[in-house]
């Protein structure tokens, strides 16, 4: 009975204790018992401490004990001892040295060791440069990164878009050694893949670019067309170049020091021979056709083939196609490889909407997971009512959504044969879905709609009267919706010049008796902003004077005041000049101004023309340089107007300072005052401006410095929104002498500047209430 019940009661712990047995057991085999020393070995001498003191006495650490040790413990010499700290003496650096500064790149590119994909190098001629190196260049240069063409001799003019390299001499082999000697010098730390090519050979460019994208950037490749060497013991191929090769950037730098080995030992008759003789007598690399499945394809051309009755499957798939005796053929073959590759793109296009179809069809949502159209983006789906995008009504005559604000506008220019497109587009489609059971023809276009998704594109939807026409010749006037997108393209990013943010400013501010003022105000704000931090910018002031002020100047000049406290800031901040011009105009304009200074200046000046009542910052100076290009772009902010106080904060205490607030003012799109360029892009858009001052000089009065920059230069004039250039309210008055829109503007600005349409309809309120009363 005893026994019974003891076995119940151990029975439950019976498989612990089986268990732990168990676990024991295995990890003492696991340990393997040696006599294996764990400390380091015993050391020949004490070694001093590094700071000077006397060696570590024996210890623990010191002995050289016997135990167990697990497989995945420290070796024996690697113990705590072995390691000692190394103690590096401060060194202060000298008072009177300047800190070393940190030299960065100028491209990160450059920073992180990115390359471009592919260089391609054209070998031309002094007779040929002028008509198939020009056919080479129209078909190929705006597919490719870079292009640049390498003659012996040329014209003293060269054509128009093409970078034309010239050896001086005219001798093959001295040709392809300066062209590849070129390349290392030039182009080998930018580019991955080197192709050349004679210009008698037209050359398909996506396919030399999808080839490039496949291959491994360091693999020492050559490859193109082989041929066997004619005589000599040379063994191996060459890659003939009138189908052009390919060079991998790696080959090249391991033929960089054997280079001018080659040009005097090695001896041929043709350039792409002579590479070829060096290339293999120096790297051991063969020309070869086909390189991990990539094939290089290539087509001799007859003499008098036709592209368009070409059959043969190897011109279909060409990289290179050679010779081409004329520019006409280079066009012609352009011609039907564009075909082609479009062709081909239109199939992508369909195949990836069907899979997108089909994929879809596997969701949640069945079929209707799909967007229209297929592969674009859906609509965006605001989450505010602020963010709804709004639609604009349209006809084929009128638009009720105009730039200036005007609820109706004629439709023109580009509007007008955007709608023209749109409308002709969905007659087309139309027509593609009925035919041939209906034909269907435009009567007119009932309503339009339109609007801008930033997401997808530019949305339309139709309402067509059409006429539709069967096949027995009975017609039905009836009205059909069309839905149309004309998706966005492939968002690229345009390569803009290098610029710093280092540049000297030359801030320049008209004044007039009329702004005389609100100097004080300026000069208070720009030291604050300016002086106080020693920004890299000079203010010059300009003095206009009309004929009798300038009269009574040594008697009463209106500009005194001004002029002293100019005075007291250069007392005060000792570093700091401000100059100054004075200038006697009955007829103050932006460009006569202009023009004066202009000449006082060197042709490198950074110019920031502001207007009396602009609160410059460090931020905007830093922006006007970002966005100022010398020989590329203009910048025309558009600065924050502050609305008048009396209006805005009607019947309160305004604040000391101007925030930008929707209720403290708005962006003044109407005024063209302030301007940031360079003094050379303003002497040449000048010199063009000449011919019409001839003719009419008061011209120089109706027009101001964005006009002349829109009229009279190529640059991108840049206008957008700054929100750290602000301006108080101040009363402008407008010269009538400007041309018709300029004051139209003027006008314009001055009255929007006044207040909110709320703010002034609650003015309005409280004085009816008043008169009412």
């Amino acid at each position: 009975m005893r026994l019974s019940l003891v076995l119940s009661v151990l029975r439950p712990a019976g498989p612990v204790a089986i268990g732990v047995s168990l676990g024991f057991t295995l990890s003492l085999l696991s340990v393997t018992w040696v006599e294996e020393p764990c400390g380091p070995p015993p050391r020949p001498a004490a070694r001093p401490r590094p700071d000077g003191g006397p060696a570590p006495p024996p210890g623990p650490g010191n002995t050289n004990g016997n135990a167990a040790r697990r497989p995945n413990a420290v070796p024996a010499g690697l113990g705590a001892d072995s390691w000692e700290p190394r103690v590096v003496p401060y060194r202060p650096p000298s008072p009177g040295r300047a800190a070393k500064k940190a030299v960065r790149t100028r491209y990160i590119s450059t920073e992180l060791g990115m390359r471009q994909r592919l260089f391609v190098g054209v070998l031309t001629s002094k007779s040929t440069l002028n008509t198939l190196g020009v056919a080479v260049n129209r078909t190929l240069a705006h597919r490719l990164e870079r292009l640049v063409y390498f003659t012996g001799t040329r014209g003293r003019k060269v054509p128009h878009g093409m970078t034309v390299v010239t050896h001086s001499d005219e001798r093959p082999i001295w040709n392809m050694y300066q062209t590849i000697r070129y390349l290392l010098d030039h182009y080998v730390n930018d580019f991955d893949w080197f192709f050349l090519v004679q210009d008698d050979t037209y050359t398909e460019a996506h396919r030399i670019n999808r080839l490039v994208a496949h291959l491994s950037i360091d693999t020492h490749l050559y490859l193109g067309r082989p041929e066997e060497f004619i005589g000599g013991d040379t063994e191996g191929r060459y890659c003939y170049g009138g189908f052009g090769y390919l060079l991998s950037r790696s080959l090249l730098l391991l033929l960089q020091q054997h280079l001018e080995s080659c040009r005097n030992d090695i001896l041929s008759a043709r350039p792409d021979e002579w590479l070829g003789r060096c290339i293999i007598d120096y790297t051991a690399v063969n020309c070869a056709e086909e390189h991990e499945g990539l094939r290089y394809h290539y087509f001799e051309l007859g003499k008098n083939a036709d592209p368009e009755r070409e059959t043969d499957l190897r011109f279909q798939s060409a990289f290179t196609v050679h010779p081409v005796l004329d520019p006409l053929q280079m066009y012609r073959l352009h011609k039907y490889f564009a075909q082609v590759e479009l062709e081909r793109t239109y199939q992508e296009i369909q195949q990836l909407q069907l899979e997108i179809q089909n994929a879809s069809s596997l969701s949640a949502d069945g079929d209707h997971g799909a967007t229209w159209p297929v592969g674009i983006p859906p609509p965006f789906q605001p989450k505010t009512r602020f963010e709804v995008l709004r639609w604009d009504y349209f006809t084929e005559e009128q638009v009720y959504a105009c730039v200036d604000g005007s609820p109706k506008c004629e439709l023109r220019g580009v509007d007008l044969a955007d709608v023209a497109d749109v409308v002709a587009m969905a007659m087309e489609e139309l027509n593609r879905k009925y035919q041939p059971v209906l034909h269907v023809r435009k009567q007119q276009l009932v309503n339009g709609y339109r609007r801008f998704d930033p997401t997808r594109g530019m949305e339309y939807t139709l309402d067509l009267q059409v006429e539709v026409v069967t096949q027995k010749g009975h017609s039905r006037s009836v009205t059909k919706r069309v839905h149309l997108v004309r998706p966005l393209s492939e968002v690229e990013i345009i390569p803009m010049p290098y610029v710093t943010e280092a540049s000297r400013i030359n801030v320049i501010l008209p004044l007039t008796a009329h702004d005389r003022d609100h100097a004080a105000r300026f000069l208070e704000a720009y030291a604050a902003a300016a002086f106080e931090s020693s920004e890299n910018a000079v203010l010059t002031f300009l003095f206009i004077y009309d004929p009798f002020e300038a009269q009574q100047v040594t008697q009463n000049d209106i500009f005194a005041p001004v002029k002293a406290q100019i005075t007291e800031y250069e007392r005060k901040y000792a570093e700091v000049k401000i100059p100054w011009i004075s200038v006697k105009t009955d007829a103050p304009s932006q460009i006569k101004v202009m023009d004066i200074i202009s000449k006082k200046h060197p042709v490198d000046t950074l110019f920031f023309v502001a207007g009396v009542g602009t609160e410059v910052t460090i931020d905007f100076l830093n922006r006007c340089r970002m966005n100022t290009i010398n020989n590329w772009q203009v910048f025309f902010p558009i600065h924050f107007q502050g609305y008048n106080p009396a209006i805005a904060y009607h019947n309160q205490v305004p604040p000391a300072t101007l925030d930008l607030l929707r209720d403290a003012g708005r962006f003044d799109r109407d005024v063209f005052h302030e301007a940031c360029f360079y003094n050379a892009d303003y002497m040449a858009a000048r010199t063009r401006m000449a011919g019409d001052v001839q003719e009419n000089e008061d011209i120089l009065e109706t027009l101001d410095i964005y006009d002349m920059f829109i009229k009279y230069s190529n640059l991108h004039v840049f206008r957008a929104v700054e929100p750290a250039l602000l301006q108080r309210y101040r009363h402008q008055a407008c010269n009538p002498r400007l041309s018709e829109e300029i004051y139209h503007r003027c006008v314009q600005s001055s009255l929007e500047g006044v207040g909110s349409r709320s703010q002034l309809a609650m003015v309005l309120f409280e004085q009816e209430q008043g008169n009412s009363t």
